[in-house]
């Protein structure tokens, strides 16, 4: 099971433009977020160390998904 909760991930489909939405679906899509979102915690921490801090910051999130500040 995932963390991420079934009726965001409902709700950012909807939002997306899906009209119904399978809880198949919704657990599917929290799988590939969280998978997601572990590589970009992994990526981010050597922006992090290179700044000499051992905190993530959402600056190096953004380094690594290539989104300027």
């Amino acid at each position: 099971m995932t963390e991420l909760p079934k009726a965001t991930m409902g709700k950012l489909l909807k939002e997306a433009g899906a009209t119904r939405v399978s809880d198949d679906a919704k657990i599917e899509l929290a799988k590939v977020l969280e998978e997601i979102g572990e590589e970009v915690g992994r990526q981010s921490i050597p922006f992090a160390k290179h700044a000499g801090r051992k905190t993530i910051k959402a600056r190096d999130i953004k380094l690594v998904i290539g989104k300027d500040e």
